[in-house]
C-alpha cells in the first residue's frame, strides 16, 4: 500500500521507520531530513540530463529518459532497501523527493510492487522545509541553563530528561574556540532541519524543554531568529561555579588542542580582547603556559558574559 500523507503525519510515521530521500546526491548533501538514507533515483549527471530534456523536449520525453535510467537500478534498489530494513524495527518505509512528484512516486511504486508498505510525503522536501521553518515560530515550554564559561552547563543539561544540545547539533560550542576539535559544521539548512526535528520530538513530552543559554551564532550556524527571541525570554537558571574550578574545566577541555588552532582563535578576538591582552595570551601559549593563557581568556569571557546578562530581560534567576 502507498499512503500519501501530509508532512506532519509523515514525520510522525518516520520516527521509527526507514526514511528514504530519493533526490540526487547534490540535493541530499546540501540538506535532508535527519536519519534519511539517500537512494537516489538519478545521479547528479542523470538528473541534469533529464532536466535538460524536459526543458527542450517536454515532460513525456523526460519521463522516457528517466525510465531508462531507473530501469537499470530496480533490482539494486530493492536489495539495498531489504538490507537497510534489517537495521530498523518498524518495517514501514517513508519516502520523499523534492516536491513529491515523479522520483518519489517511481520508487514508491517499485517498493510497493515488491510488497513493502510505503508512506509518501505530499509536497516532498519542499513541504518539509516549510514545516521546519514554521517550527521556529511555535511557542514551546522552555527552561534555560546559563552560567560563566567553564561552569559545566553542558554536563548539567545532559542530566535533564528532556533536553536539546544545540551545540551538538551545530558542531560548535559557541565561542571563538568552539569549533576546534569539533566535526565539520553542517549547512545552515541542515542545522535547521536537525533543530526543528529535535524540537518536534521534545515537545511531545509533557515536560519543559531544557536548553543551554547560547549566543545566536554558533560558528557559521545561526539559531533562527523567532526561536532565539523566545529563548531570550525563557526562565533562566544561573549556575555559579568559582573561577579556579572553571579555569581547570577549560584547561581540561581545551588544553590539549593544537596550539596553532588556539592561536588563530585568539587572533580572531583581538579587537575585543585588546592588543596587549592578545599579545600576552599568545606569548603564554607559545611558552606552553596554558594556565596563564587561559586565565587571560577566561577573564575576557567573564566580562563578555556580564555585559550580555545585563541586557537580558530575565523572568527568573536561581543560583546553584
Amino acid at each position: 500500500m502507498i499512503n500519501k500523507i501530509n508532512v506532519t503525519a509523515f514525520l510522525q510515521a518516520a520516527q521509527n521507520a526507514l526514511i528514504i530521500d530519493v533526490r540526487s546526491p547534490i540535493e541530499y548533501n546540501h540538506a535532508h531530513l535527519p536519519n534519511a538514507i539517500n537512494i537516489q533515483l538519478f545521479t547528479n549527471d542523470e538528473r541534469a540530463v533529464v532536466g535538460t530534456i524536459y526543458k527542450k523536449e517536454g515532460r513525456q520525453a523526460a519521463i522516457k529518459k528517466g525510465l531508462i535510467f531507473f530501469g537499470a537500478k530496480t533490482v539494486s534498489i530493492i536489495d539495498e532497501v531489504e538490507l537497510l530494513l534489517k537495521a530498523v524495527q518498524n518495517k514501514t518505509i517513508c519516502i520523499y523527493c523534492a516536491r513529491g512528484g515523479m522520483r518519489s512516486s517511481a520508487i514508491a511504486w517499485l517498493l510497493n510492487l515488491y510488497g513493502f508498505e510505503i508512506n509518501l510525503c505530499i509536497g516532498g522536501y519542499k513541504s518539509i522545509r516549510n514545516w521546519v521553518l514554521a517550527q521556529f515560530e511555535n511557542q514551546f515550554d522552555l527552561q534555560l541553563i546559563s552560567g560563566y564559561t567553564g561552569s559545566g552547563k553542558t554536563k548539567l543539561l545532559a542530566q535533564k530528561c528532556n533536553y536539546i544540545d544545540i551545540e551538538a547539533l551545530a558542531h560548535h560550542k559557541g565561542s571563538a574556540f568552539g569549533g576546534i576539535g569539533m566535526p565539520e559544521q553542517l549547512t545552515q539548512e541542515m542545522f535547521e532541519n536537525k533543530f526543528a526535528i529535535a524540537l518536534f520530538e521534545a515537545a511531545q513530552n509533557a515536560t519543559p524543554i531544557w536548553l543551554e543559554d547560547e549566543s545566536q551564532r554558533l560558528g557559521k550556524n545561526i539559531i533562527p531568529h523567532p526561536f532565539w527571541q523566545q529563548m531570550r525570554t525563557a526562565p533562566l537558571i544561573l549556575v555559579e561555579v568559582d573561577f579556579e574550578t572553571r579555569l581547570n574545566n577549560i584547561i581540561n577541555e581545551y588544553g590539549n588542542l593544537p596550539p596553532e588552532n588556539l592561536a588563530i582563535a585568539i587572533k580572531n578576538i583581538e579587537k575585543r580582547l585588546g592588543g596587549l591582552q592578545t599579545k600576552n595570551a599568545l606569548m603564554t601559549l607559545e611558552a606552553n603556559e596554558i594556565k596563564n593563557c587561559f586565565t587571560i581568556l577566561l577573564k575576557y569571557y567573564d566580562k563578555q558574559y556580564d555585559n550580555a546578562l545585563e541586557k537580558r530581560k530575565i523572568n527568573k534567576i536561581e543560583t546553584k
